[in-house]
């Protein structure tokens, strides 16, 4: 009688790669100390020419982790204002190629032909959505004001920071990538999405989000970079009222968030954080409770 086939589990996270490295110096903490030289396996992120197509039309070329490529392809096309909404994005087709992976999008024909009269066909460098834009009016783009009546306590916030560390493997394999996550008014981290690119990630999350049609108003965003221009178009586009990240916001960033009524948050670690733009959303009163308490006790 044959025996069941047996699963193999992959040796690395979907998106990386091994290598074979020679360390020298300091040897990492899994690895027996030693003053020589040693070769040791490490695993790396990879990072593979994503090029997107509408209705056959070559549009952009974006260097990415090539992992959860038709949330990315979802997400893109919404945050690009190709479309403006998920239910006009008809089909996506992921072709894997020689030279990288391309991601066939099909949307109205509308629509494609005004992505003809506006194409940027430069590579773009590990998400950098400004990389191809041919004007000035082009770098900065101004979508509606958010909408959202979203209110939430500090502590969710935090929670929710906490939980996302958990939540990396990309990171805890390679150190080399960011996250991007959605998170509940309470701080319950429902969905998360890693890549190279920070840029790249907030856009796999927003494809995700649309392919589940998760409320935008349920919850907010939750970033472990610094908080761009872009990132704050993009959560502004995909109608999420909240943007909090780990490092700092740019200016122009924090001037965009306040004009389109986007909560930015910076500095979001270690039980602390600040508000740039619309504190309105943000309740602080329990966290600074919180924080007291935890002072009194230290003192005692």
């Amino acid at each position: 009688m044959s025996s069941a086939p047996r699963i193999l589990k992959p040796v690395h996270p979907a998106g990386t790669t091994r290598r074979t490295m020679r360390r020298l110096g300091e040897p990492a903490c899994d690895l027996p100390a030693t003053p020589e030289r040693s070769t040791t396996a490490e695993i790396l992120a990879e990072e593979v020419p994503i090029g997107f197509t509408y209705n056959g039309e070559p549009y952009a070329v974006m260097l990415a982790t090539p992992c959860d490529l038709e949330d990315f392809a979802r997400g893109f096309t919404l945050t690009q204002g190709i479309v403006e909404t998920a239910a006009e994005i008809l089909a996506i087709d992921v072709k894997p190629g020689l030279a990288g992976i391309e991601c066939a999008v099909r949307i109205p024909a509308p629509r494609a032909a005004a992505v003809q009269r506006d194409a940027r066909r430069l590579p773009g460098l590990s998400g950098c959505g400004l990389c191809g834009v041919r004007t000035l009016e082009d770098a900065v783009q101004w979508p509606e004001p958010v909408a959202s009546t979203l209110s939430i306590d500090g502590r969710a916030l935090h929670r929710a920071i906490a939980a996302l560390r958990a939540r990396q493997p990309l990171f805890a394999a390679t150190g080399a990538t960011h996250a991007a996550a959605f998170a509940t008014a309470h701080g319950e981290v429902s969905c998360v999405r890693e890549d190279v690119g920070r840029h790249n990630a907030l856009d796999k999350l927003i494809g995700a989000l649309l392919a589940a049609e998760v409320d935008p108003h349920s919850g907010f965003i939750a970033v472990t970079s610094r908080a761009s221009v872009e990132m704050v178009q993009k959560t502004a586009r995909a109608g999420i009222g909240l943007l909090a990240a780990v490092s700092a916001p740019t200016a122009l960033a924090v001037a965009l968030a306040d004009s389109l009524g986007l909560t930015l948050l910076g500095f979001v670690r270690d039980g602390r954080h600040t508000v740039y733009a619309h504190p309105a959303r943000l309740d602080d009163d329990g966290l600074a409770a919180q924080r007291r308490g935890t002072e009194v006790r230290r003192e005692h």
